[in-house]
């Protein structure tokens, strides 16, 4: 008995190891949205002419069980620098609540791995989906 959980224990160490040493998917070069910079009396939609500059990406407004999920990426080349929640579940404070502790640790996540390849919170299940399927769709924007 001890011998097969020192088995599994190892196991589990040797899998996680491999899941540390793989490499998060890099976004592609393409043209989104241009971010002027600050006092610039340029366009917003303008096209940025390169995946040098500065941009931010909209994902798609996700529907979840308890309200709309809403995510924008700003992106220098193609790595993403911060991720705005533009819409969040907030019809009562318990949706405020979760929202409060969960998009946080989604937002650091995903600046963590660079993709949309990040697990759900516990307790945000619903939340966390429709923040995960508009940051892919962001993503998917962006070329990656």
């Amino acid at each position: 008995m001890i011998r097969r959980a020192l088995i599994a224990t190892g196991g589990t160490a040797f899998g996680v190891a491999l899941l540390l040493l793989a490499k998060p998917h890099q976004l592609a070069d393409v043209a989104t949205t241009a971010v002027p910079p600050t006092g610039a009396g340029g366009s917003a939609g303008a096209s940025a002419g390169a995946a040098g500059g500065k941009r931010v990406v909209e994902g798609d407004m996700e529907e979840t069980r308890f309200g709309p999920v809403q995510v924008a990426l700003h992106l220098d080349g193609r790595r993403i620098t911060s991720i705005d929640v533009l819409q969040e579940p907030d019809q009562s404070p318990r949706d405020m609540e979760i929202g409060s502790y969960a998009l946080p640790q989604l937002d650091k996540e995903a600046m963590a791995a660079q993709n949309a390849k990040i697990d759900a919170v516990s307790g945000a299940t619903y939340t966390s989906d429709g923040y995960i399927q508009s940051l892919q769709s962001a993503l998917d924007r962006a070329g990656a």
